[in-house]
């Protein structure tokens, strides 16, 4: 079949969370539990700075945008996977999967951009504290994340736009549980060169780039924490951005296994794939708001003022 026209009239299957029958209905219920809580915590994080003018900061701005972004890209997939195992169906249309991959790499590449983001925020918070308040302006921290949903839309943009010029032969099974970039290249039948360069060198640096200004962000706080006098200072200081760390080396660690380590086309590597898919569109969404809370005193004060409903929702700076 050659054309995108031709394409569009007919269904990808998806390979799915597992092809072991006798496992689907624990998938169902496992990844029904992790969804709904992933979406009630990272609410619940969302409400609890809305509503709590003592975390009207940009690190808890930031935090707000991730967890809508974490909100936004389980949504993408999970859903879809709950739907194909409750009705016993892989398949997914055409125009469906593009839109699937569209909203997934936005929402995905966004997560990437926030904590490269708020890593900027801790390096500011720490490195200049005398001048935070006028670097990171409320005016600035949106700017910021202006920036970051446009770009990921056009890096969305053009990877969707890559993977309809392509043509596919037959109803070929995609070996994940979503419309990836991956698997869709490789039930391709024309040819890819083009799409797999773009993600070598657009992909590459959407992942990399971020990572080198997290890991660059995090040498200098390190650098400038060890000059502080004060041991308890130290300690503070590191406990900040201890949840950030961890979030980090979750979320980049799946994703470049997922994307800059890819499997050979096997059923082992397939289940192997899958798992680290998951790592990074369920899992780490899930633990996002349990990291950024159980340690924060503040946050566990604001949700709990939130439960209680002594709290009202506002924004000032």
């Amino acid at each position: 079949m050659e054309g995108g026209n031709q394409t569009s009239i007919f269904e990808f299957l998806l390979w799915g969370l597992s092809d072991r029958p006798e496992q689907q209905h624990i998938l169902f219920l496992l990844f029904l539990w992790m969804y709904v809580v992933t979406v009630a915590g990272n609410l619940l994080i969302v409400l609890a700075i809305g509503t709590d003018t003592r975390l009207h900061t940009p690190m808890y701005f930031f935090l707000a945008s991730l967890s809508c972004a974490d909100i936004l890209f389980t949504s993408t997939t999970v859903p879809k996977a709950l739907v194909n195992i409750q009705t016993q169906s892989r398949s997914i249309s055409y125009a469906g999967c593009l839109a699937q991959l569209y909203f997934f790499l936005t929402f995905g590449d966004m997560d990437i951009f926030l904590l490269a983001t708020m890593a900027y925020d801790r390096y500011v918070a720490i490195c200049h504290p005398l001048h935070y308040t006028m670097i990171m302006s409320l005016r600035r921290c949106i700017l910021m994340v202006t920036v970051c949903w446009t770009l990921t839309s056009l890096v969305a943009m053009t990877h969707t736009f890559l993977v309809f010029r392509l043509s596919f032969c037959s109803r070929k099974i995609i070996p994940d549980f979503f419309c990836d970039l991956g698997p869709l290249m490789k039930v391709s039948c024309s040819d890819t060169q083009v799409n797999e360069l773009v993600l070598l060198f657009l992909g590459g640096a959407v992942i990399l780039i971020p990572f080198m200004l997290i890991l660059v962000s995090y040498i200098l706080i390190v650098s400038a924490i060890l000059r502080v006098p004060s041991a308890q200072r130290r300690l503070k200081a590191f406990s900040t951005c201890g949840s950030h760390l961890a979030v980090v080396a979750l979320f980049f660690g799946a994703v470049i296994r997922a994307y800059l380590c890819p499997s050979p086309s096997s059923s082992n590597s397939v289940e192997e794939d899958t798992v680290a898919a998951v790592m990074y569109t369920v899992v780490t969404p899930l633990l996002n708001p349990f990291i950024y809370s159980l340690r924060n005193k503040d946050m566990k004060c604001a949700l709990v003022r939130l439960l209680r409903g002594k709290a009202s929702f506002s924004w000032g700076q």
